[in-house]
């Protein structure tokens, strides 16, 4: 079966709608990887896929090859697709750049004349414990957005784009590490902290406790087991 061209610069012929159904097949299955609701090493077809969104499968299709060159599912000869199985030697080594990057960007905010404006994320972290979020997707995106935000706002545009991908790269875990209650509550107090040290311009303390902040994310990775993935899986799973 001939795939359908999606639109691009080049193609000029090619179908803009099929471009915008590619694009939100791609963003569904992700996320839902991202969720647990396709778990690594889950099989699946394109039919069954492209029924559960409610499109054809040619949209399907497209997204499917756009995550298999990302790594997130694999194809298999006569057997369909699968999510791809969690790569724990490429997963430490992302995290291990994560620690030299979110460093570096401390140094830099430390050193700043004037420092960037972090009110936001004084406004998120700097809070009093009964104003803590506790939902687990929300705080797993606001823990995202602060390690993010300080990489950004040290200035560095090529070094936030290689942390964006990193964070990408380590998504599905962190999100697991945040099922579990007592990490939420730490991860508060190790913001507040680290963010507390910054304003202060107290480098060394700050990268300190972010080496520490990150590792223990780290040390969560071999601790992923099978059951651990389905006890993550939502009830009413759908994509």
């Amino acid at each position: 079966m001939t795939l359908k061209p999606l639109a691009t610069k080049n193609n000029p012929r090619a179908n803009p709608r099929e471009m915008t159904r590619a694009e939100s097949a791609y963003r569904r299955i992700k996320a839902a990887i991202f969720d647990f609701v396709l778990l690594p090493g889950e099989g699946f077809t394109e039919s069954d896929i492209a029924e559960r969104l409610g499109m054809s499968r040619t949209p399907v299709r497209e997204a499917l090859f756009r995550l298999e060159l990302e790594g997130y599912v694999q194809v298999a000869f006569r057997s369909g697709w699968s999510v791809a199985p969690f790569d724990f030697r490429k997963l430490e080594e992302l995290y291990d750049l994560r620690i030299v990057l979110e460093c570096t960007a401390v140094d830099r905010l430390c050193a700043a004349e004037p420092m960037p404006d972090l009110g936001l994320l004084k406004a998120a972290w700097l809070v009093p414990e009964k104003d803590r979020l506790a939902d687990t997707t929300e705080v797993a995106s606001l823990d995202e957005a602060f390690h993010s935000t300080l990489v950004s706002a040290a200035g560095n545009h090529e070094m936030a784009r290689v942390h964006a991908d990193v964070t990408d790269g380590i998504r599905i875990v962190r999100r697991l590490d945040f099922t579990q209650p007592p990490r939420i509550s730490a991860t508060y107090d190790e913001h507040a902290k680290i963010l507390k040290a910054i304003l202060g311009r107290r480098a060394e303390p700050a990268k300190l406790m972010v080496r520490t902040h990150i590792e223990a994310s780290k040390a969560e990775v071999r601790k992923i087991t099978i059951h651990k993935l389905h006890s993550a899986r939502p009830a009413a799973a759908q994509i």
